[in-house]
């Protein structure tokens, strides 16, 4: 078989080899065939010096900084050592479920039923908290509190309501809404936007 160029061929070819010599030029144009030159410095030596002074002033306050930095980390450690930590939020509710529940216990009080609820706090914690219900006399109640409050966790008391009973003895019907802090993480994410 014989290969022969016709002239429409001949046009294709041309136009073909003229483009690839155009693009070969603006390459070696643009990256190569030139020597590098060197860049004319626009400050002066005093300049110069200056700016490395103030760059040396700065290097030195780093050890410093770093100082600052690990002591603020080891103040965040001790705060944090407070929040309850769990893998998953459900586990963090039973675990202040059953916090509450010993301390009540404790203190001679059944607690019945509880309910469960969460809330965002910060882009780096959130609050879990359980309300139970259960009767005791004004005593257990103070001892209750005072019970919650020695705790190592960080429990906080975030609603308590007391109903008078009828009975010679003034027992209290009370409901009692206990929070702790959480990571953050462990809080669902909250989809859509507000409605309103």
């Amino acid at each position: 078989m014989k290969f022969e160029i016709g002239p429409v061929n001949k046009l294709g070819v041309t136009v073909i080899v003229a483009g690839m010599a155009l693009i070969g030029w603006r390459l070696w144009n643009v990256y190569g065939g030139h020597d590098d030159m060197a860049v004319a410095v626009k400050e002066d030596i005093p300049t110069a010096q200056r700016r490395l002074q103030k760059l040396r002033e700065i290097a030195a306050t780093v050890p410093g900084r770093e100082q600052l930095l690990k002591q603020a980390q080891a103040e965040l450690a001790t705060r944090e050592k407070g929040i309850m930590v769990a893998p998953t939020e459900a586990q963090a509710q039973a675990q202040l479920l059953g916090t509450l529940n010993d301390l009540a216990h404790n203190n001679g009080i059944n607690t019945t039923g509880s309910e469960f609820r969460d809330r965002v706090l910060t882009k780096d914690y959130g609050e879990v908290g359980v309300t139970v219900h259960f009767a005791c006399d004004i005593v257990q109640l103070v001892n209750l509190l005072a019970a919650i409050a020695d705790q190592p966790q960080i429990l906080a008391t975030n609603e308590l309501r007391l109903n008078g009973g009828a009975d010679k003895n003034k027992t209290l019907q009370a409901m009692l809404t206990v929070t702790t802090v959480v990571p953050r993480k462990l809080l669902p994410e909250k989809k859509g936007g507000n409605l309103f």
